[in-house]
């Protein structure tokens, strides 16, 4: 059995049409009909059903086809980890608030699969963190929230990721935080504590958005730096709220705060931005797709919620 057989095999059968699955496989429909036939010799069995009108997978094909895809998945984790293997020592990589646990699976896997790679990690803004990625100086890089135009960064191209679920912060002694989950109508009068929209253009509009979809405009409060003074601000007792990454509300060790859903879900989409003449850095973008542990769970103590 040969993987040049399997691809042919899984190429039609997710096509259901030889001369397609040639188109898709760069071949001639022969030299497809050719390797499926050798498969099916191998195997003794007959894959598909054959007429003028239809091909079709046999129960046999239906069996087989599962293992098919499991075979040539292990061959391209195997091509991705042999590019990152070739790839250079240094992986630059820009980075958000509120990875967590993502981050650590990220630095665990470089260090099991490709130990000479050093992962260096930059937090920056997002602009400047875009203008370093397209000038080369770094590697790839995280964005949350929507992806700017392709106009406006033409060499760049955005993989989406994953969708990082906000949660509302509010004081422990409110009576709101007695509730499995906050309807955002219900905070309606007290001030919301958020990040200037400069800093962060895309969260704020995805909340004042939320808000005014629950019949009401939000009373801003004073912005802060920083969401650790965010937090102390509100774990002061004073009626007021902000949104948290749930990732940042999982690490976050107070009696003073509760962190609750809301009964509207709040997320924001995380892509990997990189440069559309380098390679794909394949470790990092499996990693990140596949994590080896739940949810991110980083600290609130550093940059507020930058995108």
């Amino acid at each position: 059995m040969e993987l040049r057989q399997l691809h042919c095999f899984v190429a039609v059968a997710e096509e259901l049409h030889f001369g397609r699955a040639a188109e898709r496989l760069l071949l001639g429909q022969p030299a497809v009909s050719q390797q499926v036939r050798r498969l099916e010799r191998e195997l003794r069995v007959e894959l598909f059903d054959r007429s003028p009108r239809h091909v079709r997978l046999t129960p046999a094909g239906e069996r087989f086809l599962p293992a098919a895809r499991n075979v040539l998945a292990a061959e391209n984790a195997a091509r991705a980890l042999a590019a990152d293997l070739a790839a250079p020592t240094v992986l630059r990589l820009g980075t958000v608030t509120g990875l967590g646990e993502r981050l650590d699976d990220i630095l665990d896997a470089y260090r099991r699969q490709a130990p000479t790679v050093r992962v260096e990690l930059d937090s920056l803004p997002v602009r400047e963190r875009l203008a370093r990625l397209a000038d080369g100086r770094l590697d790839a890089a995280f964005v949350r929230g929507t992806v700017p135009n392709q106009d406006q960064a033409p060499d760049l191209r955005y993989l989406p990721l994953w969708q990082d679920e906000l949660v509302i912060a509010l004081p422990a002694g409110h009576p709101l935080a007695d509730r499995p989950e906050v309807d955002l109508a219900d905070l309606a009068t007290l001030p919301l504590l958020l990040t200037e929209r400069r800093n962060h253009p895309t969260l704020v509009d995805l909340v004042t958005a939320a808000c005014a979809e629950a019949g009401f405009r939000p009373l801003l409060g004073p912005p802060h730096s920083t969401l650790q003074n965010t937090l102390a601000s509100i774990g002061t007792g004073a009626p007021m709220w902000t949104v948290v990454y749930a990732a940042n509300a999982r690490m976050t060790n107070t009696r003073r705060i509760a962190f609750r859903p809301s009964r509207t879900p709040l997320t924001l989409p995380v892509s990997l931005a990189v440069r559309r003449s380098a390679p794909l850095p394949r470790l990092l973008l499996a990693t990140c797709r596949n994590p080896a542990t739940p949810t991110p769970t980083p600290t609130p103590t550093s940059n507020d919620q930058d995108s």
